[in-house]
C-alpha cells in the first residue's frame, strides 16, 4: 500500500485527461457533420434582391428607438445591447436564412460570431447597414 501513494498523484493525473478528454470527444462528436453557418456578405442591391426573392428574414439588430425611426420592410428587431441578446437569437429558427444588419455594420459585423456559435446555417450580413441602404436609394418604413 506505501508503494502506492507516491503514485496517487499521477493517477489522479491520468484519471483527469481521461475525463477531460472523453468530454472534448463528446463535444467533438455532437458538432461534427454539422456545417459552420454559412456568412456572405451582400451590398445593398444584393440585400434587395434577396428581398424580393423572399429568401431572407430579415434581421435588424440596432435599438429599438433606432428601428422606430426607419427600417427595412418587414425587419425583425432584436436589440443587440439587450442583455438577454444571445437568449434571443437563440430561440430564432436556425434552419431560416437571416439578412442581419444594424446602422453601419459594426454592431452586426460583431454579431456574426454568435450566429456562428449558434449553429446557424445560412446568414448574410448587410455590409454598410441601414445607412448603405438609404444611402443607395432604397425605402424604409416608420
Amino acid at each position: 500500500m506505501n508503494n502506492i501513494k507516491p503514485l496517487l498523484p499521477l493517477l489522479s493525473a491520468a484519471l483527469a485527461l481521461n475525463f477531460i478528454g472523453s468530454n472534448l470527444a463528446a463535444a467533438e462528436a455532437e458538432t461534427a457533420g454539422k456545417p459552420d453557418a454559412v456568412i456572405q456578405h451582400v451590398d445593398p442591391q444584393q440585400a434587395e434582391k434577396l428581398l424580393a426573392e423572399k429568401k431572407v428574414v430579415v434581421l435588424d439588430i440596432r435599438t429599438p428607438a433606432e428601428f422606430s425611426s426607419g427600417r427595412i420592410a418587414g425587419a425583425k428587431n432584436i436589440d443587440f445591447q439587450a442583455p438577454d441578446f444571445e437568449q434571443r437569437i437563440d430561440r430564432l429558427d436556425k434552419s431560416k436564412t437571416y439578412l442581419v444588419h444594424c446602422a453601419s455594420g459594426g454592431r452586426s459585423t460583431r454579431s456574426l460570431q454568435l450566429f456562428k456559435k449558434l449553429q446557424f446555417q445560412t446568414i448574410y450580413h448587410l455590409d454598410g447597414g441601414v445607412k448603405a441602404w438609404s444611402k443607395a436609394g432604397l425605402p424604409l418604413e416608420k
